[in-house]
């Protein structure tokens, strides 16, 4: 584990995600074994509340590897929370694949569910006051998942708790309670509880959403933090763009299916700095089918039915019938 001047040096997103990956493959015992942490095929889940049926998620794919931080963004409804539901146990997904670290969520027992909810994955609400006990200190409060797995002794648990919060930079704060602490404070304590048990995947829903914007680059930097040091998963539901800007691949989620994914590479220019690339990419499902953006849709007034065109490199994608294009006229785009 590196020292705190060296953590405090803030690394660029390219030496994060190296040290991510190495700790992933460290802990997947070889880099053979990193793909497909997190599979979702045809995930849907339908919620029925007198006699009316609500389809959150409609057949929604999603591969995420192991070592991974990762975004998910979507408007209100678009399905994001649910997926994450179901992903860290707390829901379970009414038809499809879904399967974290090998365990099967769609056909797992209770007991199995208790145990990949208490080893396997760690949770941060948006809300600061779930995450912690009112009435222990910080490093108490990372102490008790621990306790509770029965997987340390006292004096083991006590420092593998001190060590989680300096390293995710609150180490002061360990023999405060939470009402001592600020919303940033308590967040990233919050992350070292969700790591307390070293699980392989962490889900965290909204971490900055009751936050200013400096503070909650605090949390989301202990969050890459614990990515990079410790190999963790992260998945983060987020609408903040401070966060989602500084993942290496974003997945935006529309109407119960994944839509686009932004994928951010480092390359390096010229003058031999290092730069990030972002390119983004509309999501093609087995069947074919994807989800055009809402501004080409609006730009080009597409509707219904529209015309598709195969060439030797692309796909054309034009109206289907437009009333107001004169005779010669082409008004098209590329997919």
């Amino acid at each position: 584990m590196t020292t705190i001047a060296e953590r405090n040096a803030v690394p660029d997103l390219a030496s994060l995600q190296q040290r991510a990956a190495e700790q992933a493959a460290a802990r997947a015992g070889g880099a053979d074994r990193l793909r497909g942490h997190i599979v979702c095929d045809g995930l849907v889940r339908i919620f029925k509340t007198e006699g009316v049926e609500v389809v959150a998620l409609q057949g929604l794919d999603l591969v995420i590897d192991r070592g991974e931080l990762l975004a998910i963004v979507g408007a209100s409804g678009s399905g994001k929370s649910t997926l994450l539901n179901i992903l860290s146990g707390l829901d379970t997904p009414t038809a499809g694949i879904a399967r974290v670290a090998d365990f099967d969520l769609l056909t797992m027992s209770t007991k199995s569910r208790l145990r990949y909810r208490r080893h396997t994955v760690g949770f941060v609400w948006q809300q600061t006051g779930r995450n912690l006990l009112p009435y222990l200190t910080a490093v108490e409060n990372v102490e008790l998942p621990m306790q509770l797995a029965g997987r340390r002794s006292r004096r083991v648990r006590r420092e593998r708790a001190r060590e989680l919060l300096d390293l995710v930079g609150v180490g002061y704060c360990a023999d405060r309670r939470p009402g001592q602490l600020s919303g940033g404070e308590q967040q990233r304590c919050a992350v070292a509880v969700a790591v307390a048990n070293d699980p392989e995947v962490l889900f965290a829903d909204e971490p900055t959403g009751e936050l200013d914007e400096a503070t909650g680059a605090e949390v989301f930097g202990a969050l890459q933090m614990i990515n990079a040091e410790l190999g963790v998963t992260v998945v983060v539901v987020t609408h903040d763009h401070a966060v989602a800007d500084h993942v290496r691949r974003t997945v935006a989620i529309r109407d119960g299916r994944t839509a686009s994914e932004v994928r951010r590479t480092a390359r390096t220019a010229a003058d031999g700095s290092t730069e990030l690339v972002s390119e983004e990419y509309a999501v093609l499902d087995r069947t074919g089918r994807l989800q055009l953006p809402a501004a080409f849709v609006d730009a080009l007034s597409l509707r219904d039915r529209v015309r598709l065109n195969l060439e030797p490199d692309h796909v054309e994608v034009r109206p289907g019938q437009r009333d107001d294009v004169r005779p010669g006229e082409r008004n098209e785009t590329t997919a």
